[in-house]
Formats: structure tokens, sequence, C-alpha cells
């Protein structure tokens, strides 16, 4: 949606593009905020002007700024007027109307300066450091490196370890890892810890209920959650699709996955995409290098796109893949074909063509 007035009703109508626990402000990967349809009688501009504060003017107080999931336009213009922050609601609007970044405003509770000019009201809506309770889950993340967020979001340790042992996770899965959907949340103070863990479980389930799960006949939902981690792992999101039938295909056949992922998951490492053969004999159940079939449970917490592709893999006979460089990921059912571009692979490591890959 946009920032735009329209000329067709004189009133606001909210569309709501979420429909999470009210208690919860909760965005995805960073949601829009939805906008209000809002009428040029509305808005009341004469000419271009609009009253509004010199952007040298900002007061040293401060106030907070909650948005909702699905708050429209016009009522966060509203709620900077009242709240001292902008001159005019109008000012504000303006200025969001013709800056695309507007429609990046995450729900939460901001912290934001009183008497600001509208674009730096705009600015600091866009600070994520001025949302309190944030916590950002990304693609790919381990439960291990959530857990940290909830402690700097003022989350205590012992509220967190209650709410490890009762969020209630979906029928069929033994772990919260993978669980944890990945999105930017902001929890209003006062939440605990069980309540925003579960907005992420139900989150989740809600992921993998679009993504079509349940249609999935060879493989149970806790088995797709794990090939879906396999698959956020091991490439980027144009080869998802492929990656998904390599897992497959060496299902069916018998052959070990021997994917570096798991391994760097059970080291806990990142930022290196070379693996030693030592490490290839790790005594782990998550070890594919050593069990065969799927690992027990899921090695992060995978997206959308890595959730769908779980479920609709590219029909290939591909047995193998490799990534000879930054997005240069190829595929073959050929294994001389691969230990030829694993030459080329081991010689762009050596050239640091692989420096830049976190």
């Amino acid at each position: 949606m946009q920032w735009q007035p329209q000329q067709s009703s004189n009133k606001v109508s909210r569309v709501k593009i979420w429909s999470d626990s009210p208690i919860l402000r909760v965005l995805s990967g960073f949601l829009l905020v939805c906008v209000a349809t809002v009428s040029l009688h509305f808005l009341r501009i004469p000419g271009n002007s609009a009253p509004d504060f010199p952007c040298a003017t900002a007061s040293a107080e401060k106030v907070i700024i909650t948005i909702g999931a699905g708050e429209s336009g016009s009522s966060i213009a509203q709620t900077l007027f009242t709240s001292g922050v902008t001159k005019s609601a109008e000012a504000f609007f303006r200025v969001a109307v013709g800056d695309v970044r507007s429609q990046k405003i995450a729900p939460g509770n901001h912290t934001i300066d009183k008497h600001l000019c509208a674009t730096q009201a705009l600015d600091q809506l866009l600070d994520s450091s001025r949302i309190a309770g944030l916590i950002n889950i990304t693609e790919g993340a381990w439960l291990s490196e959530v857990l940290p967020q909830f402690y700097s979001a003022h989350f205590s340790k012992a509220d967190v370890a209650t709410a490890l042992k009762s969020v209630i996770k979906p029928k069929g899965f033994t772990a919260l890892e993978g669980l944890l959907f990945p999105a930017q949340y902001s929890f209003a103070e006062g939440t605990s810890a069980t309540v925003a863990l579960q907005s992420m479980v139900d989150r989740a389930s809600e992921e993998m209920k679009n993504a079509e799960f349940s249609s999935e006949k060879k493989f149970s939902p806790q088995q797709l959650l794990i090939i879906a981690s396999l698959i956020q792992a091991e490439g980027n999101t144009q080869d998802f699709s492929k990656i998904s039938q390599v897992i497959r295909n060496r299902l069916a056949k018998g052959m070990p996955l021997q994917f570096d992922s798991t391994v760097h998951y059970i080291k806990k490492s990142r930022g290196s995409v070379f693996l030693s053969t030592q490490s290839t004999l790790i005594n782990s159940a998550y070890n594919t290098y050593r069990r065969y079939g799927l690992p027990p449970g899921p090695i992060n917490n995978p997206g959308a796109d890595a959730l769908r592709a779980a479920v609709n893999p590219i029909s290939g006979v591909w047995l193998y893949f490799i990534t000879v460089a930054p997005f240069d990921t190829r595929f073959t059912s050929d294994l001389n074909e691969f230990n030829t571009w694993k030459i080329e692979y081991k010689k762009n490591l050596r050239d640091g063509k692989f420096r830049s890959k976190k």
C-alpha cells in the first residue's frame, strides 16, 4: 500500500494485514504498517504547506509513540501531533506520502523526540534502535543466537527459562529450533517471555500452513521443517527448490546428505565456508557425513521461501551441488563433474573470493 490520499471518500478506512494477538506488536521482516485511505478533504492542507516545526528545534524531551500492527497512516500522523512530536498531523502525512521509506515503519513502541520537523519524525520512526523490546530474527538464525536478544530486550533470564519450558509447540514437533519464525518483533512493556516466544511459534505454524506442509505425503511436517532448515543453510533463495530436490534424491538413494551446514551447526561456527576433514568425523546425530537420513531436528529457523521450497522441489536428477563462488552454485548428477567444480571452488577459496561471505 501507498501513503497517498484518495478522492473517493471522506472517511478514514483501516485495513489490517495481520491478525496477531492485540497484546503484541509483531513485525514480519520489516512488516509494512497499513495505511488508511484518506481524502483530500480530510487532509485540509492549504496549498502546498502545513504547519511544521523547523528541523533545528528538536526538544530534549522524549515521548513513547506506540504504533500497532495494521494502524492507519492518518492515525500515526495524528498521534505524532497530539504527542507534541510534530506541529501538525498534515505535515507528517505529507512527508510520508512523498517518501517510500514510510512503508517500512514498524509496529512497536518508538522512543521519539518532541518538537521535530516532519522529516526528522519519519527518520526517527524508521530507526530500529528506538523501538523498545525489539527482537530481530534473521533467516537461518539459531535458537542460541535468538535468546540473547530476549535479554537485550529486557526479558529476564528466569522469565526466558520459564518460557522455554512452557511454550506450546505444534503437534508432532519435538524441538523449539526451527519454530521461531524469522521476523522483526517488538513487544509492549510487561509482555512475558512466554507470550513473546509463543507468538513466534504461532507465526511459524501459520507460515507452515501457508506453505502447505499438510499437502506433503512422503514427509511429516517435522521432517519438512528439517528439510527447510537445510535448504536455508545451504544456498541462496534462487537455488532453494533445486537443493530441496537434491535432498530428496539423496535420501531416496540411501546416500548420506553430507551437508557442511550440519557440522557448522554442531560446532556453532559461522563465517567460514571451509570444513576440515576432522570436523566431518564429529560424533553427533546432526553430522550428516557420519549419519544417514535427516538430522533429528532443524538446524536453524528457516524463512518463508525455504518452507515453500521444502514442499515444492524442482524436478531433477541432481545428486551434488557446490558453491564455486559467491552466488555461483552448480548442480550435477555426475560425481566427476562435481569433483572438477570442487577444484575450482578450492582455487577461489585460496584467492579470497569467499572473504566477504558471512
